[in-house]
């Protein structure tokens, strides 16, 4: 909407601003403050990574000499991981500190302004609230969380202690053609929407691959943190944790979030949610890894349809192999990192300009300048903790109702599910001691 950037300029007033008792995670526990920290103008800001594996080199060593920023200290369970980033950052004339241990990092440089959370999944929501208790604004990849329980807790910590928090959804800040189609299905260029259609490739599957010690480089103990205990197993570490329930959701959470973000942001449903999931799936035989090989999940919001197509035989056009497509009254928009196409009923092009009355989205050409932005100006980012946790919940939302075997009516206000035990109790995982929130 118009007024969306205003909006963002309300921060300690928006959603999940309660206070929530947040049991303290730390053994080596920073000094907790409630203070909202200002960089000057020409200061540059101090960074901390807490990953510094796929996502959290990416994003390193897209960084290692921005102009805005200071590096000073990176974390992983994984020594390898650990030196290759400290010796990439001296091959670039810069030194960095590194630990096994986030909360070191934490306690050792109160310098840090902002920490980047490319952990994964299940470490999402403790390095984050740690970080925020520390006084750290966040830039978190996605999924958000592994559990609805924890989004939600992380939006209350954010509000609470007045910290910018970014999901690493990088569709909405570094591809602009994503916000211009967003745009068109919001100024009813397609008419009235009816349906929205997420979809992309099989989960996949792997044959038998026995448990064996870790590695000597590889704190595994640290590894698993607040997920139940296991055997090291090669397939989980580094990448393949996306598959396996205790760590991640599968591609649901992987690819997933970053197209129902782009449906909700298209659909205007960022501060909600859908009202009932149903769910169908087909799982392979003597698969390694937990998730479905296909599914087809129906979400309703009432007035909108969303689906997700996962390995399904759904057919689209050359070059759409995946993304997300906008169904209205009048025509169709389909957007994913490749590009768009908008057309009408007849398949002809559609009026694409739009003018002075037209609501325009929030836009920015770079995911991670727009998060320094808002740090410096205690702004919302174009992709703010609510929004991810929404975008990640429709995510969880699917599987949940998957693992039921029913279909599931959701209250997106109150944010759970009204007389349903089952799914409520797996809208959160319990931690392994020490381990809590």
């Amino acid at each position: 909407m118009r007024n969306e950037v205003i909006s963002r300029r309300r921060f300690l007033g928006l959603t999940g601003a309660g206070a929530i008792g947040l049991g303290a995670t730390a053994l080596i526990k920073a000094k907790e403050t409630h203070a909202v920290s200002h960089v000057g103008a020409n200061d540059k800001i101090h960074l901390g990574f807490v990953g510094l594996g796929g996502m959290g080199r990416s994003h390193m060593d897209r960084l290692v000499n921005h102009k805005d920023v200071v590096i000073v200290a990176g974390t992983d369970p994984d020594a390898q991981r650990r030196r290759a980033a400290k010796n990439f950052a001296a091959s670039q004339g810069k030194e960095i500190s590194t630990y096994i241990d986030y909360r070191e990092m934490l306690e050792s440089h109160p310098e840090i302004d902002a920490v980047f959370v490319a952990t994964p999944d299940h470490w999402h929501a403790l390095a984050s609230i740690d970080s925020i208790r520390a006084g750290k604004d966040v830039y978190c990849e996605k999924p958000l969380a592994l559990t609805i329980d924890e989004g939600k807790k992380m939006v209350a910590a954010a509000r609470r202690f007045g910290r910018i928090v970014q999901m690493g959804t990088q569709q909405r800040g570094d591809q602009g053609h994503f916000c211009h189609a967003c745009e068109l299905v919001r100024n009813g260029r397609i008419g009235e929407l009816e349906r929205v259609v997420c979809y992309f490739g099989a989960n996949p599957h792997h044959g038998f691959v026995a448990n064996e010690e870790p590695p000597p480089y590889l704190d595994w103990e640290y590894y698993l943190g607040p997920a139940p205990f296991r055997p090291y197993n090669r397939l989980i570490h580094p990448y393949n944790f996306r598959f396996f329930r205790d760590f991640s959701g599968g591609l649901l959470t992987d690819w997933g979030v970053h197209l129902f973000d782009i449906a909700q942001w298209g659909a205007a449903k960022d501060f909600t949610s859908p009202k009932r999931i149903e769910a169908e799936y087909k799982m392979y035989r003597d698969n390694m890894y937990d998730f479905p090989a296909t599914s087809l999940i129906h979400y309703d919001y009432g007035d909108v349809k969303l689906e997700w197509h996962q390995g399904t035989d759904i057919q689209f056009e050359a070059g759409q192999d995946y993304g997300t497509k906008f169904y209205g009254t009048e025509g169709e928009v389909f957007v994913n990192r490749g590009g768009y196409t908008a057309r009408n009923k007849l398949g002809n092009p559609i009026n694409e300009v739009l003018g002075v009355n037209d609501e325009r989205l929030y836009h920015t050409n770079s995911h991670h300048q727009n998060f320094f932005d808002s740090v410096r100006n205690r702004t919302l980012p174009i992709c703010d903790i609510a929004t991810g946790h929404r975008a990640t919940a429709i995510s969880h939302l699917g599987n949940i109702a998957t693992w039921l075997g029913r279909p599931v009516d959701y209250d997106p206000v109150n944010e759970f599910f009204p007389g349903n035990t089952a799914a409520n109790m797996m809208m959160t995982k319990p931690y392994r001691a020490p381990w809590h929130m």
